[in-house]
């Protein structure tokens, strides 16, 4: 038995495919970004890997019925090399490299203060 390869439920478009993956995958990176990279992340420190699972969770409740839920490339990549189904695999490189790459600058640009003060010098002692 393999694991079938993410293809795009009946009536939705390659366009439309693209667009849950780039929600999906924009709000796994989020929640990775607001739960395990920022480095004030306040009182959830630790709990990062679970409340990232719970956004895995939903995401698949969520898109899973429309575009498979992927998320990752890898995860479509390799059924679909497998069983030789290729029919709109591009849609799960693109979303997901469009959501990831808009949640990673999103989340730097707009919520991570990474102000620093310098390391004291010699001089300073």
């Amino acid at each position: 038995m393999e694991t079938p390869p993410h293809t795009l439920a009946s009536g939705v478009s390659p366009l439309q495919g693209v667009i849950w993956e780039i929600i999906l995958t924009f709000s796994l990176l989020y929640r990775v970004y607001a739960t395990i990279v920022d480095p004030k992340k306040g009182s959830i420190d630790g709990l990062g890997p679970i409340l990232t699972g719970f956004v895995v969770g939903a995401n698949i409740l969520a898109g899973g019925p429309f575009s498979g839920a992927s998320m990752n490339p890898a995860r479509s990549f390799g059924p679909s090399l497998v069983s030789g189904v290729w029919t709109d695999h591009w849609v799960y490189w693109v979303g997901p490299f469009i959501g990831g790459g808009l949640a990673g600058f999103f989340y730097e640009n707009v919520f991570i203060n990474r102000s620093h003060e310098p390391l004291p010098t010699h001089e300073d002692f």
